[in-house]
């Protein structure tokens, strides 16, 4: 069994948000089904589809993707 990369937060965020998973597809019209899958890296949404949801959640789109590279903070 292979380990299956993790890409997108969604699943994170939508708790954070207290957005349910039906709630998310009914605000940026598409199927519940679409955003279970995304939100358990099955699938990985397009980019024009990962910003209309950045703006449904009213967060930065970077907050949706797991960072590649650990961010240094400023001193």
């Amino acid at each position: 069994m292979s380990d299956k990369i993790k890409i997108n937060r969604l699943k994170v965020v939508l708790a954070e948000k207290e957005v349910s998973q039906k709630q998310l597809a009914e605000m940026v019209n598409k199927a519940p089904n679409t955003i279970t899958r995304i939100c358990n890296n099955d699938s990985q949404p397009t980019l024009k589809l990962l910003r209309e949801i950045a703006l449904a959640l009213d967060v930065d789109i970077r907050e949706l993707l797991v960072p590649t590279k650990e961010r240094m903070s400023l001193i």
